[in-house]
């Protein structure tokens, strides 16, 4: 680590030299003063002297409390104490939610039942199921468009419009229940489809529902993946378990901001011969180094998959260990993920399948990978706007 004194008298030297010069050309501008800036906090001795000073103060009064009179830090200590009781009646709120939650939970569960229902072709909905207004109008006006294009294109070409081309996704009015409906709702998410790989799509086709499973004591909840027969493992369910935490730190109570969750569990996946998707086989020649002779070498490695879900890092009962960075930035992704499969994926799944409930920044990123691709046209120096993409030379009229 960089000396605090020397990286703050480095500061020091620059800044009394940018002040002479100043003296000499006049005082320095606002775009001077920050360009300054930025070129001390690029130095490494700078920005270490900074953290050392920032860790000082985390966790510690400012000077400005410590300089109080003893009646004042009095008066702020009852003031602790009260924001300490706040804190608890916060951590018996959430507690409280947690069982308002597993009250719902229970009225849910027929309708998620009735939804997997439908999904997986075990009941056909009624008319009256299915007359929902609020998408009434808008298939009405499609309808109506598609009608209009179609009158004017067999005008236009004076014989009967063509038939269409079928669908890419292959499906028809024979088809039954919704397939592929977690799979799509999975691509269709950015945070589930950076972990899919294109060997988990095909097991991925058999997911027919997801469950969540609320527990006391400690809090927590379960996710419960249900797949149907297939041929890459024999388990029915895949489960992951999450245990949370709703009490504050006695050591460090005003950290206190909710429930959080503390750990994970897995479930072992009863893979079916050379059909385990999370690891691959990689074959090596090695040479013997008296003989000279060479044999073949079977190794298996992990490799990236959806299905490493389900074998998160183990961490101990150890409160007093520590978890070094990378472990933490797993277990936080993974957190982050399980929380939002239980919050918007099960709760929202059919609005995650037609795109209704994906992020408006989602939406835009398509739109934003255009203007960058034309912006990186203009920065090219070989770029001739007169020219089109294929390099012939385009008429340029005068108007």
């Amino acid at each position: 680590m960089a000396d605090p004194e020397k990286a703050e008298s480095k500061v020091q030297d620059d800044t009394e030299m940018a002040s002479e010069e100043g003296e000499d050309e006049g005082a320095m501008d606002e775009s001077s003063r920050k360009e300054l800036v930025d070129q001390i906090m690029k130095d490494p001795q700078v920005l270490a002297s900074l953290q050392e000073r920032l860790h000082r103060y985390i966790g510690h009064p400012s000077d400005y409390v410590d300089s109080l009179p003893k009646a004042m830090k009095r008066r702020i200590k009852a003031l602790k104490k009260l924001q300490l009781e706040f804190t608890e009646m916060e951590a018996d709120f959430y507690k409280e939610v947690h069982d308002l939650e597993v009250k719902y939970d229970s009225q849910h569960q027929r309708l998620y039942e009735k939804r997997r229902q439908i999904l997986n072709a075990e009941v056909e909905p009624t008319d009256e199921e299915c007359d929902f207004k609020l998408d009434d109008d808008a298939e009405d006006e499609e309808d109506k468009n598609l009608c209009n294009d179609l009158e004017k294109k067999a005008k236009v070409e004076g014989e009967e419009a063509e038939k269409p081309a079928a669908p890419a996704h292959g499906f028809d009015e024979e088809t039954k229940g919704i397939p592929e409906f977690w799979l799509t709702v999975f691509r269709n998410v950015d945070l589930l489809a950076e972990m899919l790989q294109d060997h988990d799509e095909p097991i991925l086709a058999h997911l027919t529902d997801i469950r969540i499973k609320f527990h006391d004591e400690p809090m927590g909840f379960s996710l419960d993946f249900h797949f149907s027969e297939n041929e890459y493992f024999s388990n029915k369910v895949l489960t992951k378990y999450y245990e949370m935490k709703c009490k504050p730190d006695p050591e460090d109570p005003f950290r206190f901001e909710g429930p959080e969750i503390v750990k994970c569990k897995g479930c072992t996946i009863d893979w079916k011969q050379d059909k385990n998707v999370t690891v691959k086989v990689i074959k090596k020649k090695q040479k013997h180094k008296t003989r000279g002779a060479f044999r073949t070498v079977t190794k298996t490695v992990p490799r990236d998959s959806f299905f490493n879900f389900f074998n998160p890092p183990a961490v101990s009962d150890d409160v007093g260990e520590v978890i070094d960075e990378q472990l933490q930035a797993l277990l936080t992704a993974d957190f982050e993920i399980g929380h939002y499969i239980r919050e918007r994926i099960v709760p929202r799944a059919v609005l995650f399948y037609t795109g209704e409930a994906l992020d408006d920044e989602d939406l835009e990123e398509e739109e934003d990978g255009e203007e960058e691709e034309d912006e990186e046209e203009e920065d090219d120096p070989d770029y001739d706007p007169t020219k089109d993409k294929d390099g012939k030379q385009q008429d340029c009229k005068q108007q």
